[in-house]
């Protein structure tokens, strides 16, 4: 193994590390684009833009030129960006006042921000698109095989640790939301005399009536001991909620 592949291999290794060490998803990508960064030849500046939905949005950057860049293409609904999303895996920009591509946020871009050079890389995993990684650069032909070859495989160690935190995020908030509707039966059998699965019947209820989520439902009313609508749906005299329980 030569010295240089072996220097790369230690990189790939500690990035997987410290991206995996973070904790919740905006903490995870802030890393991310600070390593790309240190790690890509070329990258003067790095931000990530994540799919919500059918917005794309752009949570974390290393410096405010990424946000406008990135917040352009999303006004435009164009750019390397976008395409890497949409389109194909990674995508190149070598001399963005020269490149046709997006006529109306190349030269913008260009001119207003200084950007000579871009990469994009697709944030996927097997089942769905995250969003991409953009690295820019103010120099032309900044980036080379190498640093397309090492920011491909940046991303994926991103794309990767993304998933992680997001499993571990949606984790939190099922217990979370588990949590809150054990309270809120509790309350619901002590106050109604109902069985746990009457309370929850009954907060199910409240939640399509009111076309407010269940998990909302039973946090109202575990913080405050009411609701609205909960006294009508339940059936029963009207019951002073906001007195304590007993």
């Amino acid at each position: 193994m030569s010295e240089h592949t072996q220097e790369l291999s230690e990189t790939f290794a500690t990035v997987a590390r410290e991206l995996m060490d973070e904790g919740d998803v905006h903490e995870t990508l802030q890393r991310a684009v600070e390593l790309a960064v240190e790690t890509i030849d070329g990258c003067d500046y790095a931000g990530v833009s994540l799919v919500r939905g059918r917005a794309i949005e752009s949570p974390v950057q290393t410096d405010d030129l990424v946000t406008r860049g990135d917040r352009l293409q999303v006004e435009l609904d164009e750019g390397p960006c976008m395409s890497a999303i949409r389109e194909q895996q990674t995508v190149q920009v070598d001399d963005l006042a020269n490149d046709g591509r997006w006529p109306l946020w190349g030269p913008r871009v260009s001119e207003e921000l200084g950007v000579s050079s871009l990469l994009a890389f697709q944030l996927y995993n097997r089942h769905d698109v995250l969003g991409a990684l953009n690295l820019y650069s103010q120099q032309r032909y900044a980036f080379d095989d190498e640093a397309r070859a090492v920011g491909l495989v940046f991303a994926s160690h991103a794309a990767v640790a993304l998933t992680g935190a997001q499993t571990e995020e949606n984790l939190k908030r099922a217990v979370q939301s588990r949590n809150l509707i054990g309270q809120a039966q509790g309350i619901l059998m002590e106050r109604y005399g109902l069985t746990a699965d009457k309370a929850f019947e009954l907060l199910r209820r409240v939640s399509q009536n009111q076309n407010v989520k269940l998990r909302d439902v039973a946090g109202q009313l575990a913080s405050s001991r009411g609701t609205p609508g909960l006294t009508a749906v339940a059936g029963t005299p009207p019951v002073r909620l906001t007195e304590g329980v007993g």
